[in-house]
């Protein structure tokens, strides 16, 4: 990872309409967050959702609220426990 990148944890994963799946990554300490948007379709062709990726430092949001930054951190503390970064996930 160099300066500009975090390595950030897949912490949710929501099902929506539209045929939309919604990941949200966050850095370790849950402080800061990238949400992506992917089709369901997509998701079964394409490249695989992975345990983590590397996220550009300006492609972060902060999280403001304390009990979401200790659910992503909780989360992405559990995912990178149990999965290597480029684990299918």
């Amino acid at each position: 990872m160099s300066d500009s990148t975090s390595r950030c944890w897949l912490v949710e994963r929501t099902f929506g309409d539209r045929n939309l799946v919604t990941l949200v990554y966050a850095t370790p300490d849950g402080s800061r967050y990238q949400r992506r948007q992917r089709s369901s379709t997509a998701l079964r062709t394409g490249t695989p959702v992975t345990a983590a990726v590397a996220v550009p430092d300006a492609d972060l949001e902060s999280v403001d609220d304390a009990a979401t930054r200790d659910r992503y951190a909780a989360e992405a503390d559990r995912v990178a426990r149990a999965f290597d970064p480029d684990d299918p996930i």
